[in-house]
């Protein structure tokens, strides 16, 4: 995987990377959006937590997937607020602490099927290898 950051650019406003080119054959991991539900059904409150619930959460599927961190290549992530910019960015720099940087989106949206979500993830990971 080449993680790029073109000279012609910016450099990115954070702790990402603008693109993330892979060569295969490989492993492709998807996931879907992930919300802050816990296995029991719970919502944690604020933006915190709800973020340290969905990483923890992205990790299962990562292990389910037989990858970890360092395979992921694009984060997209979906906030409530603009007030929780900040909060969500910094989450995202902790869990990926010691691993590389993915490519990274972050937008704020309207709502969420339901009142107590502030924020919404999800990514692509992919393995090198057959």
């Amino acid at each position: 995987m080449d993680r790029l950051t073109p000279p012609e650019l910016a450099a990115p406003l954070a702790r990402y990377v603008h693109g993330i080119a892979v060569d295969m054959p490989g492993r492709l991991l998807f996931s879907s959006g992930q919300l802050a539900i816990a296995k029991d059904g719970s919502v944690p409150d604020g933006i915190d937590a709800q973020c340290d619930l969905i990483f923890a959460n992205l990790d299962a599927i990562l292990k389910n997937a037989g990858m970890n961190r360092a395979n992921v290549v694009r984060v997209n992530a979906f906030v409530l607020d603009r007030a929780d910019f900040k909060p969500y960015m910094a989450a995202r720099d902790r869990w990926f602490e010691g691993f590389p940087p993915p490519a990274s989106t972050l937008m704020m949206v309207g709502a969420f099927t339901r009142p107590e979500f502030r924020v919404e993830i999800e990514i692509v990971a992919a393995r090198e290898g057959a």
